[in-house]
């Protein structure tokens, strides 16, 4: 088969990639150019791709508007929190499932999957109910185990998935050589987890962070204990949604889980088997 045959046989792919890309880009391309039109191009019945003219009032007013920096706390708080608890609990249950033989093995495991098919949004009720019942309305640690508990089943079958992939003969090495069962996890198959740990990583940081209805429904009262998330909706005056200031703040609310994303893909690319082949 000739180059050009090729070339003309993978072009439908291409094009749907493109379109593909086009698709899923240009609301994002459009929230950013907006956060940096005037009010008279966002307003104008003629929008334009690009804009004619350029202004950061609209971040200067996110930015100064009431509850940016305590918002930005509570939600890197609670982000944090919640990666780091489902990266523990999470490491430990997928090496009990990846590396011993226990019974209920596998009905644990199809509990686990079962939990990452349920729809999270079907459970606010119960959780707002249980949460009002114990005195954990309000804050910010049960927002904390709430997003733990929605990343908790991914990132146990990620993990899990990771450490199927490791030899069990590399920590039976170490073993032989002297290092106890958590010594040779520790040192053999843990650094070798360092892709698993990342992409889980991510993904709980995304869930947590982007997260609205959780924080809307059981933050009531105490407005100073709110997220990010639930601030963006707070752009409103008396002519209706002020959507420079509003594109603004969502572009800066974007920006550090993008910046994440970009610094953990490298590692993960980087490193999906690194040392695998070493001493």
């Amino acid at each position: 088969m000739t180059t050009t045959a090729r070339t003309l046989r993978r072009l439908p792919l291409h094009l749907a990639a493109t379109v593909t890309v086009v698709v899923c880009l240009f609301p994002v391309y459009w929230m950013v150019t907006t956060a940096f039109k005037p009010n008279r191009d966002i307003q104008s019945d003629r929008p334009r791709l690009l804009p004619q003219s350029w202004t950061l009032d609209h971040f200067r007013r996110a930015m100064d508007a009431d509850g940016f920096g305590l918002f930005w706390r509570n939600s890197v708080l609670v982000t944090l929190g919640a990666v780091l608890l489902a990266l523990v609990v999470a490491l430990g249950a997928s090496f009990a499932v990846a590396r011993m033989r226990w019974r209920g093995r596998r009905q644990f495991m199809l509990m686990v999957f079962v939990a990452q098919m349920a729809p999270w949004e079907s459970l606010i009720i119960p959780v707002y109910i249980i949460s009002r019942d114990t005195g954990m309305l309000d804050r910010l640690p049960t927002l904390t185990l709430v997003y733990f508990m929605m990343t908790l089943p991914f990132t146990i079958v990620v993990l899990r998935g990771f450490i199927a992939t490791i030899p069990a003969e590399l920590e039976e090495s170490a073993q032989v050589d002297g290092c106890t069962r958590a010594g040779a996890f520790r040192h053999i198959a843990f650094p070798l987890l360092a892709p698993g740990l990342m992409a889980t990583s991510l993904f709980g940081y995304i869930t947590a962070w982007n997260e609205f209805a959780y924080a809307n429904f059981l933050i009531i009262k105490q407005q100073d204990h709110r997220t990010l998330p639930v601030w963006l909706s707070s752009f409103h005056n008396t002519f209706g949604t002020d959507w420079g200031a509003t594109m603004a703040a969502s572009t800066l609310f974007a920006l550090p889980a993008l910046v994440i994303f970009l610094v953990l893909q490298r590692h993960v690319t980087s490193g999906f088997a690194a040392g695998a082949v070493k001493g």
